[in-house]
């Protein structure tokens, strides 16, 4: 009976021992920095500082967004109450008989309708110089 005892303990001590490196292999792989999941943790670890430099960049970058669109708000309202003060101003001006409705549109020549058409001169009966660049509107038109 001690025999068989003593061969199960040393059994069983051979079992452990073999689980142990098993269980030690195993590890070693678990923890590789290059294949396992230390490699996988070292560069989780490298993306959030990277993730936090880039949040404190951003967050600069809106702050200084914020004084900026504050500034422009308040010339923005400074220059609107300007221009209500001014259109308000206008309200006071006394209305002066043809200044709301706008100027008669000329015809193509340029001369106001009721202006008398004056015979062509010497200068427009002449052909331009087609070197000249008033020669190439006259033609381009």
């Amino acid at each position: 009976m001690e025999l068989i005892s003593d061969i199960l303990l040393i059994a069983g001590a051979l079992g452990a021992a073999f689980y142990c490196v098993v269980l030690s292999r195993r590890l070693r792989r678990f923890n590789d920095l290059e294949k396992g999941v230390g490699g996988a943790i070292a560069v989780l670890s490298g993306q959030v500082d990277d993730m936090t430099r880039t949040l404190k960049k951003a967050q600069g970058a809106a702050t200084g967004s914020t004084a900026s669109l504050k500034d422009l708000t308040g010339r923005a309202e400074t220059v609107s109450r300007k221009l209500e003060l001014l259109v308000a101003a206008m309200h006071d001006l006394p209305d002066t008989p043809g200044m709301r409705n706008a100027p008669e549109p000329r015809p193509g020549n340029g001369r106001h309708p009721q202006e008398p058409v004056a015979e062509a001169d010497e200068f427009s009966r002449q052909e331009p110089d087609p070197s000249s660049p008033d020669a190439f509107r006259s033609r381009r038109n």
